[in-house]
């Protein structure tokens, strides 16, 4: 094994430390399954090796991350797999306990309604209020205009409180 192969593995292996808990948080609300968050992480990865691409700072790389997770998630949400899957099957890791989303889940118990929102709203919402992202850095990474991204996020923070409407919170 070369020096050079053993810094690109070192420093691969600390963006996947670094970075595969967000990546894999994002898949979850997006798709709303934690089996399909894990392929989703894998497809990511793939395609940043894959890529090879220099970036301008850790800002930059972390955008690049998300714009991909959701390029993914997209994908696998629109694939006929997907959509001809019995969704009635039971997921052997349903009820587990999931390290990485036990962070957001103890943040607040408003999660759960999070992943009941559409698609859109749902992205927004979790880019805006779990990864403190900007209005301006959500449009970048998903491709859309910040006024657009303003909108989902006023629409998918009123459908929030009308999910949550009568939810009592045991405040600590």
């Amino acid at each position: 094994m070369t020096e050079l192969s053993l810094i690109t593995r070192e420093s691969f292996e600390a963006v996947m430390r670094k970075y595969s808990d967000m990546v894999y948080r994002l898949a979850v609300s997006r798709t709303g399954n934690p089996t399909d968050a894990d392929d989703i992480l894998q497809e990511v990865f793939l395609r940043y090796i894959r890529a090879d691409k220099t970036y301008n700072d850790e800002e930059h790389r972390k955008a690049w991350l998300i714009k991909i997770t959701i390029n993914c998630t997209k994908s696998f949400l629109t694939s006929a797999w997907n959509r001809h899957r019995d969704f009635n099957e039971a997921d052997e890791n349903t009820g587990a306990y999931d390290k990485r989303l036990s962070d957001i889940e103890t943040k607040s118990d408003v999660y759960g309604a999070v992943l009941k929102l559409p698609v859109k709203y749902r992205t927004v919402i979790h880019l805006f209020y779990y990864e403190d992202m900007s209005v301006a850095q959500i449009s970048k990474a998903t491709g859309t205009g910040e006024s657009a991204v303003k909108s989902q996020l006023s629409r998918g923070r009123a459908m929030l409180k009308e999910l949550l409407e009568g939810v009592e919170f045991d405040v600590p």
